[in-house]
């Protein structure tokens, strides 16, 4: 089903596209790509420009999941992309007995994790889920990190979400017309995958995953 959990938070931040595209953005997607301190809390030009723990940033999303697929105690959600737990902290503040798995493909960001999370970070990538057995957690989650795989990743991704996960949630990024092409080709530094909402969805039946979806657009 289509959502709209993040979309609010998403259009808060105010981005000026263009300035992005003409600050010599090859350098700035190569050292993007590479997901260690310039992705997190270098300058603006290589990532988030500082990604510090905002209080309550997270809890409005946090909430609509755990309503949403009825979480209680003792549930387990695994988090693929979490970069430094947020979101998962801000699920713990809510709920302390969920147990609570993060993934992510930085070891800076897994260095750097919430030091209050209680669950656990670990250094790995989406494409890793293999050695996961089937319906290991309650709820997986991938917010803001598929569309930075290509599609052969995606054929392996998809479908072990679909597997390892009673229920899932995964937002990407997309665009619905050609001015939101060109923001998303403007601000974007490490997608690999830049296609259409019907696109996205194509490859979402394609590869068996049924779970929930959000697009995120560029307006």
């Amino acid at each position: 089903m289509l959502l709209n959990l993040v979309t609010p938070l998403h259009e808060a931040t105010k981005r000026d596209y263009v300035a992005r595209m003409l600050d010599d953005k090859v350098h700035c997607m190569q050292e993007a790509r590479k997901f260690e301190y310039a992705y997190w809390d270098g300058e603006r030009r290589y990532g988030y420009g500082g990604y510090k723990y905002v209080p309550d940033r997270w809890k409005s999303v946090a909430e609509a999941l755990i309503k949403r697929y009825g979480l209680k105690p003792g549930d387990r959600v695994l988090d693929l992309g979490c970069g430094k737990g947020y979101l998962l902290y801000e699920m713990q503040r809510l709920m302390p007995e969920l147990i609570l798995v993060g993934w992510d493909r930085s070891h800076y960001a897994i260095a750097h994790g919430h030091g209050a999370l209680k669950g656990a970070l670990v250094n790995a990538k989406v494409q890793d889920l293999d050695i996961v057995l089937d319906n290991s957690y309650d709820l997986v989650l991938s917010l803001g990190t598929l569309h930075n795989l290509t599609v052969s990743e995606l054929a392996k991704a998809l479908p072990n979400i679909q597997r390892v996960g009673r229920q899932a949630y995964i937002w990407v990024e997309s665009f619905r017309n050609e001015q939101e092409l060109f923001n998303l080709q403007c601000w974007c530094l490490t997608a690999e995958t830049l296609i259409r909402p019907a696109d996205w969805e194509f490859l979402f039946e394609h590869f068996g995953y049924k779970g929930d979806h959000e697009f995120i657009y560029f307006t």
